[in-house]
């Protein structure tokens, strides 16, 4: 499915971003299938999809032995705060069969809350916005496919410009 939204204007200062992310299709026909299940879970769970950017693909970072990766971005309407939405995400990936084999292996489903509004820092343990979006093109890609003027909250840059310079997985393109 290609880039979503309605007509409504979006807030960029106050949006909320979420990165979806898989490379181990499980039980699903492909990862695709399986990120679009995710999506549909979103709304039962307190969280409105406003915009959606299309699906991408990258070889898998750091290992490119692993399967490659279909990653997309999302920006979203909640009433929960950036902790419950995390626990939200957490088990929404659960629910999906997300097994935690280790760091960077491959993963059923992975969703990562990139921004939430203009919060930084470390909130309790949850660093916003996230650490390494802005280095990833699987995230800043999709995120400039949908919100090219989104401006990230630390470094001040919009995401087409963080798009084009992002270092890691500069492989990636939309698959659709």
């Amino acid at each position: 499915m290609g880039v979503a939204g309605g007509d409504e204007p979006l807030d960029l200062d106050a949006a909320v971003v979420i990165a979806l992310g898989c490379n181990d299709k499980g039980v699903w026909s492909d990862c695709v299938e399986a990120l679009e299940a995710a999506l549909a879970r979103f709304r039962a769970e307190g969280i409105d999809v406003l915009r959606r950017s299309r699906w991408w693909r990258s070889a898998a970072w750091p290992d490119p032995d692993d399967p490659p990766f279909v990653n997309g971005v999302v920006i979203v309407r909640t009433a929960l705060d950036p902790h419950a939405l995390m626990a939200t995400l957490g088990r929404i990936e659960d629910a999906m069969g997300r097994e935690r084999r280790g760091l960077n292996a491959p993963r059923t489903l992975d969703l990562d809350l990139i921004a939430y509004g203009r919060l930084t820092g470390d909130l309790d343990g949850l660093i916003l916005p996230h650490p390494r979006a802005a280095e990833r093109l699987f995230v800043m890609g999709p995120l400039a496919e949908i919100a090219p003027d989104w401006r990230h909250p630390t470094l001040d840059v919009a995401a087409l410009s963080l798009s084009e310079q992002a270092p890691v997985a500069r492989d990636a393109r939309p698959i659709g």
